[in-house]
């Protein structure tokens, strides 16, 4: 079932319970080929520097008492970092990403084994273009689905049924905002914080009925990759310069783990794009 709006009400943040995730090391991280507004094949890359952003990911994970898994990265797959778009785990059912752009195309079947080969209750691979929890982010019963620029609209359906869930379309429409994490950051099985200019005018008014005491970034903390952000809950990781967005999250009682992640974000992606969660 695709629904286009269900109504939330706000609570505060519960305590934090241990999460499971998947990353894979940049150790290929290059950026070669544009498929996103941030690309520039042009500007020079530092993988050095982009593994030690990406290990403040894993140590502010485990630090927070999480458990990090790791998947074998590939050369020629510079993007596998972005662990995020891998598929969609819930409850040890896997739906595993088919991805829009062939420079990630064999992405897929290398997830597709990691996931066959640790133990998932069932995995399949998505019938339609499908970028994983790049596009799907659960929160509370729910599925918030992104489409416009990277999965098919028809995917929405699919997960829905694939997990017996309800899921909620959202239309992203400015290019910088690609998939559906790199606009809204679900902070716990209540709230989210999310950037509205991001999305279409239906799709705001959808989010500003279902949750109404959700946390508004600003633009410039949107730019900055702020809400490409990973919470358990209580703690939330996300790049070190959304600051505006670490005040309001510190005020609504939240604990922001700021990391750089701005060599990384040359590629278009940052904290929550490196991660995924094992619903397990």
């Amino acid at each position: 079932m695709v629904l286009t709006a269900v109504a939330h009400d706000g609570v505060s943040p519960a305590p934090a319970s241990q999460r499971r995730y998947l990353m894979c090391p940049p150790t290929y991280f290059d950026v070669v080929y544009r498929i996103n507004a941030w690309m520039d094949a042009a500007r020079p890359t530092d993988a050095a520097r982009a593994m030690g952003q990406w290990r403040q990911v894993r140590r502010a994970y485990l630090s927070a008492g999480h458990e990090v898994v790791l998947a074998e990265p590939a050369e020629g797959l510079p993007d596998m970092v972005f662990a995020a778009n891998a598929g969609l785990v819930i409850d040890g059912r896997v739906l595993v990403a088919r991805f829009l752009y062939p420079e990630r195309a064999g992405e897929a079947a290398l997830y597709l084994r990691w996931f066959e080969s640790h133990g998932m209750a069932e995995v399949a691979t998505a019938s339609y273009v499908n970028e994983g929890e790049g596009d799907f982010l659960p929160v509370g019963g729910l599925i918030l689905a992104g489409s416009g620029f990277r999965t098919d609209r028809r995917a929405h359906g699919e997960v829905a049924e694939y997990f017996a869930r309800p899921v909620v379309a959202l239309e992203l429409v400015d290019e910088r905002f690609y998939h559906l994490d790199t606009a809204l950051a679900v902070l716990d099985e209540a709230n989210i914080a999310y950037w509205p200019a991001a999305f279409s005018p239906a799709s705001r008014g959808a989010l500003a009925e279902m949750f109404p005491d959700a946390l508004i970034a600003s633009g410039r903390d949107a730019l900055a990759f702020g809400l490409n952000a990973c919470s358990d809950g209580v703690h939330v990781v996300l790049p070190a310069a959304a600051t505006e967005l670490r005040a309001e999250l510190r005020a609504r009682g939240y604990s922001p783990v700021p990391v750089d992640t701005s060599e990384l974000q040359k590629a278009g992606g940052s904290v929550k794009c490196c991660t995924l969660e094992l619903r397990c």
